[in-house]
């Protein structure tokens, strides 16, 4: 479920009532601990977090246009979802994501490649999403894109 917002107030004040506070608040857990650098704006229809073409010019590989995405929050039909690139990226930053989540939450970890959806908005393990949040700065995450995710593509 991709939103037509064209800008984050807009995407906000379009969230349903019951999924509103926790969404800001997850919101607020990136905003407040991403590392500098980070920007947000709308990117696939969802709150996107990530590095402008001012600090990496070339952009996403897939549409060079656009800026390097990182993180995306998103409202599904069902469901808040949490897009972390670097939990797709970096082998090491999801086994210690599966591993810290059992200590924050007793809900199963319901989680993709890179996608994790909460649908049960009284068991989302914030404190998790801001240690999470801190964890890979933009250079770490340009390092990491570039061996990771483009040299796979261009292959």
């Amino acid at each position: 479920m991709q939103s037509s917002a064209k800008t984050v107030k807009d995407y906000l004040n379009e969230l349903p009532e019951e999924r509103k506070t926790a969404f800001l608040r997850i919101r607020d857990c990136i905003l407040n601990n991403i590392p500098k650098g980070f920007e947000e704006i709308m990117s696939y229809g969802m709150l996107g977090y990530v590095v402008p073409h001012s600090i990496y010019p070339n952009g996403y590989h897939c549409n060079p246009k656009l800026p390097l995405p990182f993180i995306n929050i998103g409202s599904q039909k069902n469901f808040i979802a949490v897009h972390h690139l670097g939990i797709y990226a970096n082998p090491k930053l999801l086994d210690w994501f599966v591993s810290e989540y059992p200590k924050h939450c007793n809900q199963k970890l319901d989680i993709g490649k890179g996608c994790i959806r909460f649908k049960n908005l009284d068991q989302i393990p914030f404190d998790l999403l801001e240690e999470l949040a801190r964890k890979i700065s933009v250079k770490d995450w340009i390092e990491c894109y570039e061996t990771q995710i483009k040299s796979r593509k261009s292959n």
